[in-house]
């Protein structure tokens, strides 16, 4: 039996330990715990990594929110989604009120949006839901008669909600006859450090990828500054707040240039422990400028994590969307961009730590010149945005 298609896209402009929890107190216990797994999910499949838990998990919820029966129990698993539909929905379309607060420090939204086959009928129930709890934007096209039109218009719509870093995510190729549901989720984040980097200070150095390959960065310096930081025997952890402290980055540094050494440390309990731990020090700091942008399909991956019924064509139960068994999800793709640079950072995420001076006795220096971990949180609400791997970084 033929199925029409559904779906998604997920763009973005931006030995770990399994999670034994399955439904999370809340939302963003969830989506955090999601971020890693699906890390260990990609990192010996691909070199330099680059998503937004956030983005995935918003996209996901909307789908799931028309599941049923093994394909629901299935999404519901692998991104620990509560069960209690009220506690759930309420929960994250908070944080989406949140995100989406105007600010004069920082720019930072996420947009969803519904795209549907022309006279195609989707269920009332299932579109205020949609559009009340996920504020999702609803429009027909006519994916049949004019795909070319069509993807003009969704392309259009994604490039504007990302200030233009993604003109183009959508081909015409991915578009059939049968397509009937496309689902966009955009996330977009622009912040200035807190403490900006002087530009006058960045030299040309190595980045070691390994003993024996290295490459030129553009190294960007800072010496004599306060910043939250945490060291043991094996890691440095660097946090770097933005422009009205709400949003920082967390940078992860192994001492041993090996990055698969601080696997232990990737995973949201040992996150939570080490910012608890962090004190402010004196600290010298060297980090390279980066862009970097990465599309990939979701569907293995997303398969090997437990997520199987949703792409067959024979199993896909979303009757919750049209009231038939009659859509499966035929691509889910994931497109990222991110640049730091002395001012800042572009990207699709966001992070935060208040922050007060005190005395120092001893001066820390963190060099990242090599292969480094990197994620940007919300403190707001709590939520890992963005997460990535350098390991060969692009020269900027």
């Amino acid at each position: 039996m033929k199925r029409t298609i559904l779906i998604l896209f997920f763009i973005f402009t931006g030995i770990g330990k399994r999670y034994e929890k399955e439904y999370p107190n809340n939302v963003w216990e969830g989506i955090n715990q999601f971020c890693f797994n699906f890390y260990f999910e990609l990192k010996d499949k691909e070199e330099n990594i680059l998503f937004s838990p956030f983005s995935i998990t918003s996209a996901f919820l909307i789908v799931y929110e028309g599941a049923r029966g093994n394909t629901k129990e299935e999404i519901e698993k692998v991104f620990f989604f509560q069960k209690d539909e009220k506690l759930r929905r309420d929960k994250f379309n908070k944080i989406l009120r949140e995100i989406n607060k105007s600010s004069k420090k920082y720019e930072f939204c996420v947009a969803n949006a519904l795209w549907v086959q022309k006279n195609f009928k989707i269920l009332k129930e299932y579109l205020n839901i949609s559009q009340k709890f996920y504020f999702s934007f609803i429009k027909n096209l006519d994916f049949i008669k004019e795909p070319e039109k069509s993807v003009r218009v969704i392309n259009s719509w994604i490039s504007k909600k990302t200030k233009r870093k993604i003109k183009e995510l959508i081909s015409k190729d991915i578009i059939t006859p049968l397509t009937r549901v496309i689902i966009t989720s955009v996330i977009f984040f622009k912040g200035k450090w807190l403490k900006e980097f002087d530009k006058k200070n960045t030299k040309e150095e190595d980045f070691i990828i390994s003993e024996n390959k290295k490459v030129k960065v553009n190294m960007m310096r800072m010496e004599k500054e306060i910043f939250n930081y945490y060291e043991d025997k094996k890691i440095q952890v660097l946090e770097m707040p933005y422009d009205g402290e709400e949003i920082s980055m967390f940078i992860f540094l192994p001492k041993n240039f090996e990055i698969d050494s601080i696997d232990e440390y990737i995973n949201y309990e040992k996150f939570k422990e080490i910012r608890e731990s962090m004190k402010k020090e004196e600290i010298d700091i060297y980090i390279p400028k980066f862009k970097m942008e990465t599309k990939c399909s979701l569907n293995t991956y997303l398969q090997n994590m437990g997520i199987k019924d949703a792409f067959s064509d024979t199993e896909a139960d979303f009757s919750g969307i049209t009231g038939k068994r009659e859509l499966y999800i035929s691509h889910a793709l994931h497109k990222a961009f991110i640049e730091v640079n002395e001012e800042g950072t572009e990207a699709t995420a966001a992070t935060g730590i208040v922050m007060e001076l005190k005395a120092v006795i001893k001066r820390k220096i963190f060099r990242a010149d090599h292969p480094f971990i990197f994620l940007i949180y919300d403190k707001k609400t709590e939520n890992i945005i963005f997460f990535g791997r350098i390991i060969n970084p692009e020269r900027l």
